[in-house]
């Protein structure tokens, strides 16, 4: 005879997702109250005299064209476009200009008949209009690898694969509608930059598996090992006596502190540790907890020292490739810059002093510290709280 899947009952999801539901809700209502307290009035849009928009546009024609492949540059393009661009967005919408599209090795790309463009348009006192080529319009090609993204999660995930989305959307919100604009208005740096991953912390066990006791013992090693992360850099870099005062892209940030705006800038090398190492504390906590949760299950005999020590053995197989995980991504972000400095040849106190090969040395290693002892703190929660339940 044939088995019936048990019927969905709403009022039984409810029950079952209480404690999670209500957790959700008090997360969102804290993220719109910070939201709302964030809130600007919008600038009055007072154009007088010259002014640039920047637009988007569909080439229409090329008439002219005087690119070419330059081999001493890798293959890539020099000269000139001219085109016949259909504005689509702002003031001139619907209509035609002529546009200006100006092509290095370095800057612009050659567009054809048919391509989507960004436009600067700049406006005169004395009516004049002139539009240049600012970008190719990328957005359509962005929007179809995160659509990419997003189906190949769902079809290898399915469920959990949907729960890492819907995490993934809440942190990306985070950072640009909440930290972001709290840092902008003179927010404690690191203070700030830990409290946020803290919250994007808590949401996302919370989506990914409620608040069982597996995900409550990853949260806390996740905030265990993110807060020595950050720790160990604050040691590194009073060590190296560098800060984020030394961080080559922090001038416009200076420049912007100069001007009014209260950012704190020495903090931002430790920020940078802190939220680039919160993937992976997260992922090697969350391994731990679970993998400790099925050991349980199998013996519930298993003591702490037992489970403890099961925990440190399936930690120390993720050590090596996690540790190698973090500092390849550092060393891959600076690449670039990491093959210019070795084509100069440098001598070793040249190179090994400076501020740049200080400050990607402490990223990567304070990330690893962080993740590498978020092991045995994990292990050590969840064999607790397993041990505690078991005597219970």
């Amino acid at each position: 005879m044939m088995k019936t899947a048990p019927s969905f009952s709403i009022g039984t999801w409810l029950k079952q997702n209480r404690a999670s539901l209500l957790v959700l809700l008090a997360a969102a209502l804290l993220f719109a109250a910070l939201r709302f307290s964030l809130r600007e009035p919008p600038a009055p849009q007072i154009q007088a005299g010259d002014y640039a928009e920047y637009e988007k546009g569909t080439v229409v024609s090329v008439l002219s064209d005087s690119t070419f492949s330059d081999e001493a540059s890798d293959g890539g393009f020099r000269g000139e476009q001219q085109l016949l661009v259909d504005v689509k967005s702002g003031q001139y919408a619907g209509k035609q200009l002529l546009v200006q599209n100006f092509v290095g090795p370095l800057y612009g790309v050659p567009v054809k008949e048919g391509d989507g463009v960004a436009l600067i348009i700049s406006t005169y006192s004395d009516g004049r209009i002139m539009a240049t080529v600012f970008e190719y319009n990328r957005i359509p090609g962005l929007v179809i690898v995160l659509l990419l993204f997003f189906a190949v999660t769902l079809l290898v995930g399915r469920k959990t694969g949907a729960k890492s989305l819907l995490a993934l959307v809440i942190t990306v919100l985070c950072l640009f509608y909440i930290l972001l604009p709290l840092l902008l208005r003179g927010a404690p740096t690191l203070p700030t930059v830990f409290l946020v991953c803290v919250y994007i912390t808590v949401v996302s066990f919370v989506i990914l598996g409620g608040t069982a006791r597996k995900s409550l013992c990853a949260m806390l090693g996740t905030v265990a090992g993110t807060g020595i992360a950050l720790l160990f850099a604050l040691l590194a870099q009073a060590l190296c006596r560098v800060d984020g005062l030394r961080i080559s892209e922090v001038e416009p940030l200076l420049q912007l502190r100069q001007t009014g705006t209260p950012i704190g800038l020495r903090g931002l090398l430790v920020a940078g540790v802190v939220i680039s190492a919160l993937g992976a504390v997260m992922d090697v906590a969350m391994s731990i907890s679970s993998a400790l949760e099925e050991v349980h299950e199998a013996n519930p005999e298993l003591g702490f020292a037992r489970l403890f020590r099961s925990g440190m053995n399936i930690g120390q197989d993720l050590v090596g490739t996690m540790t190698n995980t973090l500092i390849l991504a550092f060393l891959g972000s600076s690449f670039t810059l990491i093959l210019y400095l070795y084509s100069l040849g440098l001598s070793r106190y040249q190179l090994l002093p400076s501020a740049y090969l200080a400050i990607e040395v402490i990223s990567g290693v304070s990330s690893s510290i962080g993740m590498i002892l978020a092991i045995p703190l994990t292990a050590a929660v969840s064999a607790l709280m397993l041990d505690r339940r078991k005597k219970a």
